[in-house]
Protein backbone atom coordinates (compact mmCIF):
# COMPACT_ATOMS: atom_id res chain seq x y z
CA UNK A 1 0.00 0.00 0.00
CA UNK A 2 1.48 3.87 -0.49
CA UNK A 3 0.73 6.47 1.55
CA UNK A 4 -0.69 8.21 -1.39
CA UNK A 5 -3.88 9.42 -0.84
CA UNK A 6 -3.79 9.30 3.20
CA UNK A 7 -6.01 11.79 5.07
CA UNK A 8 -7.23 12.97 8.70
CA UNK A 9 -11.16 13.30 9.02
CA UNK A 10 -13.34 13.38 11.59
CA UNK A 11 -14.15 9.86 13.29
CA UNK A 12 -17.86 8.80 12.88
CA UNK A 13 -19.69 5.99 14.82
CA UNK A 14 -19.26 3.67 11.75
CA UNK A 15 -15.60 3.78 11.77
CA UNK A 16 -15.19 2.34 15.40
CA UNK A 17 -14.77 -1.67 14.16
CA UNK A 18 -11.66 -0.29 12.09
CA UNK A 19 -10.46 1.92 15.02
CA UNK A 20 -10.72 -1.03 17.28
CA UNK A 21 -9.11 -3.15 14.30
CA UNK A 22 -5.98 -0.59 13.89
CA UNK A 23 -6.11 -0.38 18.06
CA UNK A 24 -5.23 -3.84 17.92
CA UNK A 25 -2.59 -4.11 15.62
CA UNK A 26 -0.89 -1.35 16.75
CA UNK A 27 -1.05 -1.78 20.35
CA UNK A 28 -1.17 -5.11 21.07
CA UNK A 29 0.53 -4.70 24.45
CA UNK A 30 -2.18 -2.26 25.99
CA UNK A 31 -5.45 -3.72 24.84
CA UNK A 32 -8.36 -1.44 25.60
CA UNK A 33 -11.80 -2.67 25.20
CA UNK A 34 -13.91 -1.34 22.09
CA UNK A 35 -16.48 0.72 24.35
CA UNK A 36 -13.29 2.37 25.31
CA UNK A 37 -13.38 4.29 21.73
CA UNK A 38 -17.00 4.42 21.91
CA UNK A 39 -17.10 6.57 24.93
CA UNK A 40 -14.69 8.47 23.74
CA UNK A 41 -16.14 9.44 20.28
CA UNK A 42 -19.55 10.27 22.38
CA UNK A 43 -18.28 12.17 24.78
CA UNK A 44 -15.67 14.63 22.90
CA UNK A 45 -15.94 13.82 18.84
CA UNK A 46 -14.00 16.83 18.29
CA UNK A 47 -11.15 15.16 19.38
CA UNK A 48 -11.85 12.29 17.47
CA UNK A 49 -10.05 11.49 13.89
CA UNK A 50 -9.26 8.91 11.73
CA UNK A 51 -6.47 8.62 9.02
CA UNK A 52 -8.31 7.40 6.07
CA UNK A 53 -7.60 6.02 2.21
CA UNK A 54 -8.58 3.80 -0.52
CA UNK A 55 -7.70 0.86 1.70
CA UNK A 56 -9.72 2.07 4.56
CA UNK A 57 -9.14 3.22 7.94
CA UNK A 58 -5.45 3.50 8.69
CA UNK A 59 -4.88 5.29 11.93
CA UNK A 60 -6.87 7.50 14.37
CA UNK A 61 -5.90 10.12 16.85
CA UNK A 62 -8.35 10.55 20.10
CA UNK A 63 -7.92 13.39 22.94
CA UNK A 64 -10.06 14.79 25.15
CA UNK A 65 -10.21 17.78 28.02
CA UNK A 66 -9.34 16.18 31.19
CA UNK A 67 -7.15 17.09 34.14
CA UNK A 68 -3.36 17.96 34.01
CA UNK A 69 -1.32 15.29 36.02
CA UNK A 70 -4.16 12.86 35.97
CA UNK A 71 -4.27 10.89 33.14
CA UNK A 72 -7.13 8.25 32.92
CA UNK A 73 -5.76 4.79 33.40
CA UNK A 74 -5.53 2.54 30.37
CA UNK A 75 -9.05 0.36 29.47
CA UNK A 76 -10.78 2.81 31.50
CA UNK A 77 -14.31 4.38 30.80
CA UNK A 78 -14.62 7.73 32.17
CA UNK A 79 -18.14 8.46 32.50
CA UNK A 80 -17.77 11.90 32.04
CA UNK A 81 -15.64 15.10 30.85
CA UNK A 82 -14.56 17.18 34.22
CA UNK A 83 -16.22 20.60 34.20
CA UNK A 84 -12.47 21.10 35.87
CA UNK A 85 -10.48 20.24 32.90
CA UNK A 86 -7.59 22.28 32.48
CA UNK A 87 -5.41 20.11 29.79
CA UNK A 88 -6.29 18.65 26.67
CA UNK A 89 -5.13 15.14 26.61
CA UNK A 90 -4.34 12.80 23.88
CA UNK A 91 -5.29 9.45 24.77
CA UNK A 92 -3.67 7.83 21.89
CA UNK A 93 -2.46 8.33 18.28
CA UNK A 94 -2.05 5.38 16.14
CA UNK A 95 -1.30 4.49 12.43
CA UNK A 96 -0.78 1.19 10.58
CA UNK A 97 2.78 -0.15 9.84
CA UNK A 98 2.05 -0.09 6.07
CA UNK A 99 0.87 3.70 6.13
CA UNK A 100 3.96 4.94 8.50
CA UNK A 101 6.95 7.14 7.20
CA UNK A 102 4.99 10.23 5.64
CA UNK A 103 4.33 12.09 8.56
CA UNK A 104 0.50 11.18 8.93
CA UNK A 105 0.68 11.07 12.91
CA UNK A 106 2.49 14.71 13.20
CA UNK A 107 -0.14 15.35 10.87
CA UNK A 108 -3.02 13.81 12.88
CA UNK A 109 -1.24 15.63 16.19
CA UNK A 110 -1.18 19.00 14.75
CA UNK A 111 -4.88 18.59 13.81
CA UNK A 112 -5.35 17.93 17.96
CA UNK A 113 -3.38 20.88 18.83
CA UNK A 114 -5.59 22.89 16.52
CA UNK A 115 -8.37 21.94 18.09
CA UNK A 116 -6.87 22.87 21.33
CA UNK A 117 -5.91 25.94 20.51
CA UNK A 118 -9.44 26.07 19.46
CA UNK A 119 -11.32 25.27 22.59
CA UNK A 120 -8.46 27.00 24.74
CA UNK A 121 -6.33 24.73 26.54
CA UNK A 122 -2.97 26.73 27.32
CA UNK A 123 -1.03 22.65 27.43
CA UNK A 124 -1.88 19.51 26.02
CA UNK A 125 -0.76 16.25 27.97
CA UNK A 126 -0.52 12.46 27.02
CA UNK A 127 1.57 9.14 28.75
CA UNK A 128 4.38 8.37 26.37
CA UNK A 129 4.20 4.11 26.15
CA UNK A 130 7.30 1.90 24.79
CA UNK A 131 10.45 4.72 24.65
CA UNK A 132 7.60 7.39 22.15
CA UNK A 133 9.30 10.09 24.09
CA UNK A 134 11.65 11.30 21.19
CA UNK A 135 8.45 11.34 18.79
CA UNK A 136 6.78 13.29 21.25
CA UNK A 137 9.61 15.72 22.19
CA UNK A 138 10.07 16.42 18.16
CA UNK A 139 6.35 18.19 18.23
CA UNK A 140 6.95 20.28 21.46
CA UNK A 141 6.46 18.17 24.52
CA UNK A 142 8.20 17.62 27.18
CA UNK A 143 8.12 15.01 30.02
CA UNK A 144 7.00 16.33 33.42
CA UNK A 145 8.39 15.02 36.61
CA UNK A 146 5.28 13.05 38.12
CA UNK A 147 6.36 10.67 41.24
CA UNK A 148 2.89 10.54 42.60
CA UNK A 149 2.03 8.95 38.87
CA UNK A 150 4.91 6.26 39.38
CA UNK A 151 2.58 3.21 39.84
CA UNK A 152 -0.40 4.48 37.61
CA UNK A 153 2.18 4.73 34.00
CA UNK A 154 4.25 1.60 35.11
CA UNK A 155 0.63 -0.10 34.56
CA UNK A 156 1.64 0.76 30.87
CA UNK A 157 5.43 0.00 30.60
CA UNK A 158 8.75 1.00 32.55
CA UNK A 159 9.22 3.73 29.85
CA UNK A 160 5.98 5.22 30.05
CA UNK A 161 6.04 8.79 30.60
CA UNK A 162 3.56 12.21 31.44
CA UNK A 163 4.64 14.41 28.63
CA UNK A 164 2.94 18.07 28.07
CA UNK A 165 3.65 20.71 25.49
CA UNK A 166 2.56 24.06 26.87
CA UNK A 167 2.10 27.56 25.34
CA UNK A 168 2.70 30.60 27.39
CA UNK A 169 0.30 32.74 25.00
CA UNK A 170 -2.61 30.66 26.11
CA UNK A 171 -2.78 28.96 23.09
CA UNK A 172 -1.01 25.74 21.73
CA UNK A 173 1.32 26.39 18.64
CA UNK A 174 1.52 23.96 15.58
CA UNK A 175 4.81 21.46 15.81
CA UNK A 176 7.67 22.09 13.22
CA UNK A 177 6.45 22.60 9.75
CA UNK A 178 9.16 19.79 9.17
CA UNK A 179 7.20 17.17 10.89
CA UNK A 180 3.83 17.83 9.29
Amino acid sequence: MTNAGLHWRAMAARDLPAVNRVADAVHPLYPEDDAVFAERLALYPAGCLVLEGNAGVQGYAVAHPWILGRPPALNTLLGHLPEEADTFYIHDVAVLPAARGARHAAAGVALLLETAARDGFGNVSLVAIRGAAGFWEKLGFSVEDAPALHDKLAAYDDAARLMVRRSTRGEVSSPRSDLA
